[in-house]
């Protein structure tokens, strides 16, 4: 009986999934079945001709091809046919409208392009884009998406939540005694330990949701975008073969799949980057039980509060990439590892916990390769939270359970590790483990920092108030719950793992969970506080304190918005300083690009010529279609772009002007020159 009860909820979920794929197979055609067929060419018996338009949304620079296995025939009207097998792409400068189209490809063959606003590896074109009609009477509904494909995907993951939410037991179980809870209606729910964590959640989405994508376009989103959209289509039409997941496979793909699940909707990275900001919020909100854990429920509030509102978090949880993703898995795994031991030494209960933390490693690892080291936190939080005479069972059992299940785990997330998981591992870390070009790091330019980088990023980016707040909060918790206090230490220590890695660079973006938990530690040291001067001065200040601290952070977001990758806390002189010290990367990503980019587009004439090459991340240059053409000798151009001035050089002619500045706390992120005399 009990073994059916638990078998029930997973073959509803298969028998709702298999009809969500049934409904999405019938309504949502292939892309190259809606062209229209056309007659094989003689001695291709094996190929078929489809013919018909395509969207295209904006003017510029496309890249336009196919991937086939065998030899296929791209023919777009007035250009020359494009014909290859593997993945074969074509450069080409197109106006917005539309183009037709004739393709010759034998079965199994896509049709892929990057439109304006995204590079990277390409992307499938969806059915929304094509029309069977020649240009002249083509319409499109909603071209550059696939809604169908994003309704299937969402409702497929609803099922599986669903599922796993009908057999879980006691998910919000704590082994800290409560308070019996008398009141009801609604002061009965705001005292539900689960009322905070909804709070926290939803004023973190809010502030990511915040003027979403006012900083611009960042490096890789469009990668992970265009790859993920690729592989949730995969899953959805059942597209195992090894040359359909090759797509960013230095990366693993569980960011890829939130890119895709918010990447299906529209023609731009808004949906997915809401998706980044729901994750970043759940991580956040996470805290609330984490630190009602090993502290009590107001310490996990201010922690949530604080990384709710961290300016970094905030930047992180505004774009597409594994900082948000990674953060999530994290706190979820820390928060797992706490609650093993939550009904004693009993093995029935100790097995399926360790067995739901390997799941979660697994997905960690998935996220990213680097968030293997919160395996010996978990292993150390699991060994320090046991009793004292089941250490040795906690020893083997999670030797025995945690890493099987996670390998197990990251095999079945990435299709590309089902035929050889070992070769393609070691495919992904080999191209994967290189460095980016060099970067300000007290005062030169190198790509070879010292151990000690990120550390030094650490103590620079985390908000003065906070680190003085996380100093006081580890001495006074120490000194009073030493065991929860190291186990804390251990989740603060473990991300820093990766100085052993050759891969130092992009600030605190590859030890970002470390800034949830100095949210953890600075909560107990606000708190500390709050108590202290409640108990001398006036029981109000018990609130003042933490209501302060949330202000503080609060003007501190405001006046680096909406670059908060840029923040620099008040220890270093804040983005300003940084600039001038050229100690720190300011503009690092490609944020404020696109402002200068949106100036050069609103002011240049027809006809005039641009200068990008002092942009790094040249391709987010994004200008309207008429001014691609390549012009490298800033003396022959009308407008001159340059980013991140403040340690870059660039060959400015001396009759230059600037006319625009895009800038941080005083700090220039980009300039736009205009030469008043030009070619």
């Amino acid at each position: 009986m009990k073994v059916a009860r638990a078998i029930a909820p997973w073959a509803i979920a298969l028998a709702a999934a298999s009809l969500i794929l049934f409904a999405r197979a019938s309504c949502s055609p292939r892309p190259l079945d809606r062209l229209r067929a056309a007659p094989t060419a003689a001695g291709a018996p094996s190929s078929r001709v489809v013919t018909g338009s395509l969207a295209l949304p904006r003017g510029g620079p496309y890249i336009i091809g196919f991937v086939s296995d065998r030899p296929a025939t791209l023919t777009l009207d007035g250009q020359p046919p494009l014909t290859g097998a593997g993945v074969v792409t074509r450069r080409i400068v197109l106006a917005a409208g539309t183009i037709g189209l004739s393709f010759a490809a034998p079965p199994g063959a896509r049709l892929v392009w990057h439109p304006p606003g995204r590079r990277g590896d390409p992307e499938y074109v969806p059915s929304s884009s094509l029309s069977p009609d020649p240009p002249a009477t083509a319409r499109f509904d909603h071209p550059g998406t696939a809604r169908a494909d994003a309704l299937a995907a969402w409702a497929l993951i609803a099922v599986l939540i669903a599922a796993v939410v009908s057999t879980r037991r006691r998910w919000w179980s704590s082994s800290t005694p409560q308070a019996r809870v008398v009141d009801g209606g609604l002061i009965r729910w705001l005292r539900d330990p689960r009322a905070p964590v909804i709070a926290v959640f939803a004023l973190a989405v809010l502030v990511r949701l915040w003027d979403l994508g006012a900083a611009g376009q960042t490096w890789d989103e469009d990668t992970y975008w265009s790859a993920g959209r690729n592989y949730v289509q995969n899953w959805l039409r059942g597209d195992f073969d090894d040359a359909a997941w090759r797509w960013n496979y230095e990366h693993p793909p569980v960011t890829k799949y939130l890119a895709g699940l918010g990447g299906l909707w529209d023609d731009g990275f808004t949906g997915a980057r809401v998706v980044s900001a729901l994750v970043m919020a759940l991580g956040c909100a996470l805290l609330v039980p984490i630190g009602r854990r090993l502290v009590d429920l107001r310490v996990g509030v201010i922690a949530g509060v604080i990384a709710a509102l961290s300016p970094h978090l905030i930047a992180h949880g505004q774009i597409v990439g594994h900082e948000a993703p990674s953060i999530a898995v994290w706190m979820l795994a820390l928060w797992a590892s706490l609650r093993v031991w939550d009904d004693g030494a009993q093995l029935g209960a100790l097995v399926p916990r360790m067995i739901t933390v390997g799941v979660i490693l697994g997905v960690a690892l998935m996220v990213r390769f680097v968030n293997g080291l919160a395996a010996p936190a978990i292993g150390a939080t699991i060994l320090i939270a046991a009793p004292p005479h089941a250490r040795r069972r906690a020893i083997g059992l999670g030797l025995a359970i945690i890493p099987a299940v996670a390998i197990v785990t990251a095999i079945l997330i990435w299709p590309r590790l089902w035929g050889a998981p070992i070769a393609h591992t070691a495919e992904a870390w080999a191209k994967l483990k290189g460095v980016h070009s060099g970067e300000p790091f007290f005062g030169r330019v190198t790509n070879e920092p010292p151990a000690w980088y990120f550390l030094a990023y650490l103590g620079a980016t985390t908000p003065l108030a906070i680190a003085l707040a996380a100093v006081g909060g580890g001495a006074v918790w120490a000194r009073r719950a030493p065991r929860r206090a190291l186990i804390a230490l251990v989740w603060l220590v473990a991300p820093l793992g990766v100085m052993l890695s050759p891969v130092r660079q992009d600030g605190v973006r590859y030890v970002l969970p470390m800034l949830a938990v100095i949210a953890l530690v600075a909560a107990v040291g606000v708190d500390a506080l709050a108590r202290w001067l409640g108990a001398r001065a006036h029981a109000i200040m018990t609130t003042v304190v933490p209501a302060v601290v949330a202000l503080y952070l609060i003007v501190t977001c405001a006046r680096v918005h909406p670059y908060y990758l840029d923040y620099y806390g008040e220890q270093v002189g804040g983005p300003a300083a940084v600039a001038r010290s050229r100690r720190f990367e300011l503009a690092w990503w490609g944020e404020g690009v696109a402002d200068a980019i949106d100036y050069v587009n609103r002011h240049a004439a027809v006809g005039d010529r641009v200068h990008r090459d002092c942009v790094e991340p040249a391709h987010l240059t994004w200008f309207r279609g008429d001014l691609w053409e390549p012009v490298h000798d800033p003396a022959q151009a009308r407008w001159i772009v340059h980013y991140q001035p403040s340690w870059r050089p660039c060959p400015i002619p001396r009759d230059a002007v600037r006319v625009y500045r895009v800038e941080v706390a005083g700090a220039p992120m980009a300039d736009v020159y205009r030469r008043e005399v030009g070619p």
